[in-house]
């Protein structure tokens, strides 16, 4: 057995939330968090994923849902995940169809890494998930290149119209956010402003990141 396989299996993972408002620019942060760091060492969750499923509900009733609201998403199996990451265990991540409004019978397995690196607009709001995190990262933009982030995600990604964008921005994206998004950036341990296109704040994070994994790994080597 290699002296890198061992560690794996007696070391805790480096966990790692990045949260920020719906259009922040997280995801950018993550991906370019994972390509820098190597996918090979980081196991990618994303919030999102964990919505509950809702299959004892009409289409109507399933729109009509606050998916901006914190009460939305299974935190619970989310913890659960963790914590299966944390002793080297796999994970089976549910896939969540966004044009349905509801989880798919699939899911996407994920391994457990030196790294996981857990992306969400409310994964600060939980206490239980936030006091997993070994780094809390908000990602900080402006509300209106949020918006307009949002709007182009939901029709090109999502196959959502125009108005119904617009409608739930404003009956429930814009006012949960300030109630549960917002308040959640002085848990942060870092802040970055401008989201994505912050790559001096993106390059501090990388180098902060390596220099934690290296300190992680070598006090939990046997």
């Amino acid at each position: 057995m290699t002296g890198t396989t061992s560690n794996m299996q007696t070391s805790q993972p480096l966990i790692i939330g990045v949260a920020g408002g719906t259009g922040s620019g997280k995801t950018t942060v993550s991906q370019t968090i994972v390509q820098r760091v190597g996918e090979e060492r980081i196991a990618y969750i994303q919030h999102d994923s964990y919505y509950r499923e809702r299959s004892d509900l009409s289409f109507e009733e399933r729109v009509a849902i606050n998916y901006d609201h914190p009460d939305s998403l299974d935190n619970e199996l989310l913890r659960r995940h963790l914590d299966m990451l944390c002793r080297s265990e796999p994970i089976d991540v549910p896939i969540y169809d966004f044009a349905a409004f509801n989880r798919t019978v699939e899911s996407s397995r994920v391994q457990p890494q030196p790294v996981v690196l857990v992306e969400g607009i409310l994964i600060f709001a939980d206490r239980d998930l936030r006091e997993r995190m070994d780094v809390k990262i908000y990602v900080d933009t402006d509300a209106d290149l949020r918006f307009i982030r949002r709007l182009e995600r939901d029709i090109h990604e999502r196959g959502r119209a125009i108005q119904t964008v617009i409608d739930q921005y404003l009956h429930t994206v814009r006012p949960m956010h300030m109630e549960f998004v917002e308040p959640t950036k002085r848990y942060a341990d870092i802040i970055i402003p401008r989201g994505g296109l912050n790559q001096i704040a993106i390059d501090m994070i990388v180098a902060r990141i390596e220099g934690l994994l290296a300190a992680h790994t070598a006090t939990h080597k046997t």
